[in-house]
């Protein structure tokens, strides 16, 4: 309890606004407050021990259980509140509304607000931790909402699964799209500072590693689409299978740490159509035949300049090449050839009856 008695003014715990509640470890918070009030259409309770993910073992269960009631109860008997019913708030998971727990003596005050909260605990004698005495002085108090910094903001959003989800998604599309196009750097950079933010978040959240194979097999339904004609079938197989490993990507039983259904789709959807897109643009660009280089001179026509007998001059793309006719072939001025190959800056060609 030393943590406790080491404040240094006394601790006034109310539960607002209207709608919240103090529930889990906020339940325990609230009993170790010197005062604890309660704006009307809160509640409080439900301090039952769980884990993030999987279950205890019956044995450490009963552990937990009887640690987190005795702590409780502690809190509460220091406090002069009801300890046997705090107690329920553990063992049963029983849940208070703020009459409820007025009636009970689990909390001291109902409030409108911070300033009614003030005026009916002005002049009001609390006995700290430590067992001395302390009048509370509250007339006149102002309230001063504590404001966040940027860091603990960007945890804060960071935190989210649903954020975290986004992050990853965006910015492994930016690597990828800086590997596609080596050099434009913001994309890779951008990317990679996505990534690692996200991660981040997810390696404090239970992981299920069915979602993360389901989000390995959507990736693959994805680049598989670009490469095989599938008349869409892989492309929504992989849009299913992202929606899915999204959804069952965090293993937790509380809402506020799963990925939600309309995240996953808003995600799944357009990073499809976009990573289908992309890859199928690669992979074509790629089958392509090269148009720049010396390797792009091959395959091209031209016309003989001079006589090739077998060596000469030809004129391809308006340029002017020294040649060799392919297998000593003599090709008289004005004949249409076509470029075989190239070695160094002399062309080998053959004669292109076609003329196309």
């Amino acid at each position: 309890m030393e943590k406790f008695g080491a404040w240094q003014v006394p601790i006034i715990g109310y539960v607002t606004p209207s709608g919240g509640r103090a529930a889990s470890a906020g339940f325990f918070l609230l009993k170790a407050c010197d005062v604890a009030a309660m704006a009307p259409g809160t509640n409080t309770g439900a301090a039952h021990p769980v884990l993030l993910s999987g279950q205890m073992d019956p044995d450490m269960k009963r552990k937990v259980e009887n640690d987190a009631s005795a702590s409780l109860r502690s809190l509460a008997q220091k406090r002069g509140r009801n300890s046997e019913l705090a107690e329920k708030a553990v063992m049963e998971s029983k849940s208070f509304t703020e009459k409820e727990a007025l009636d009970n003596h689990l909390i001291e005050r109902i409030a409108r607000d911070e300033q009614d909260l003030f005026a009916q605990l002005d002049g009001r004698e609390v006995v700290r931790f430590d067992g001395h005495k302390q009048t509370l002085r509250l007339a006149g108090a102002a309230v001063t909402t504590y404001q966040p910094n940027w860091r603990e903001r960007i945890i804060s959003a960071v935190a989210d699964p649903n954020i975290a989800l986004i992050l990853i998604v965006i910015g492994a599309l930016g690597i990828y799209v800086e590997f596609s196009s080596p050099g434009l750097i913001a994309p890779g950079v951008a990317g990679a500072i996505s990534v690692l933010l996200g991660l981040s978040a997810l390696s404090v959240l239970p992981i299920n590693w069915a979602g993360v194979a389901l989000l390995i097999l959507a990736f693959t339904f994805f680049a598989l689409e670009a490469k095989f004609t599938s008349h869409g079938v892989l492309g929504f197989g992989g849009a299913v299978a992202m929606v899915l490993g999204a959804v069952l990507l965090i293993d937790s039983p509380l809402p506020e740490l799963r990925v939600r259904l309309t995240v996953a789709i808003a995600l799944a959807v357009p990073f499809a159509l976009i990573t289908t897109l992309l890859l199928t643009l690669v992979i074509r660009a790629r089958a392509n035949k090269v148009v720049t280089g010396s390797a792009g001179m091959v395959g091209e026509a031209g016309v003989a300049i001079t006589q090739l007998a077998p060596e000469g001059k030809v004129q391809v793309r308006g340029e002017y090449w020294n040649a060799i006719a392919q297998l000593g072939a003599v090709v008289e001025p004005g004949a249409k050839v076509r470029v075989v190959g190239i070695q160094g800056l002399q062309l080998a060609v053959k004669p292109d009856p076609s003329g196309e």
